[in-house]
């Protein structure tokens, strides 16, 4: 592809953010922490975005809904941009947020157990005989649920 027909598939920021899902000002915010390079410009001067911009777009706003942090993002799309090296490192990186994951849903558990039994504990009496209101005053037993 030539440098010419690659700058007329280009598209404008506002273009981009509707292709990829991205909002425009984080585009702008990917471009200064440098998850994405500044794009080509227009005389102008408004960005212009490639195919190859929007899939990266792309790829970032899929890690981020997947809850992976920037750093993360940074070294996979480091990797992903290297595709001889060994894909170990981008393992490493979702077995760490697996983890994670996995702690939360433990911890969202144990919630859901403390509102279950809150609930099923109440009369829809008084406020005075409110077991909603008697278990949130209660020092809580099993440990720190957030």
């Amino acid at each position: 592809m030539t440098e010419k027909s690659a700058v007329e598939e280009a598209v404008p920021i506002g273009e981009a953010a509707k292709r990829s899902g991205v909002k425009v000002p984080t585009i702008r915010y990917y471009e200064q922490i440098g998850l994405l390079a500044a794009p080509a410009r227009t005389e102008g001067n408004r960005r212009l975005y490639t195919r190859t911009d929007l899939r990266r777009l792309a790829f970032v706003r899929h890690a981020r809904e997947l809850g992976f942090d920037v750093e993360a993002i940074r070294t996979l799309l480091s990797l992903q941009d290297h595709p001889d090296r060994s894909c170990a490192s981008a393992d490493a990186i979702a077995q760490a947020r697996l983890a994670e994951v996995r702690v939360r849903i433990a911890k969202l558990k144990a919630l859901e157990a403390e509102l279950t039994r809150m609930v099923e504990e109440c009369a829809c009496g008084r406020v005075a005989e409110c077991r909603v209101i008697e278990i949130l005053a209660e020092p809580h037993r099993h440990g720190t649920l957030a």
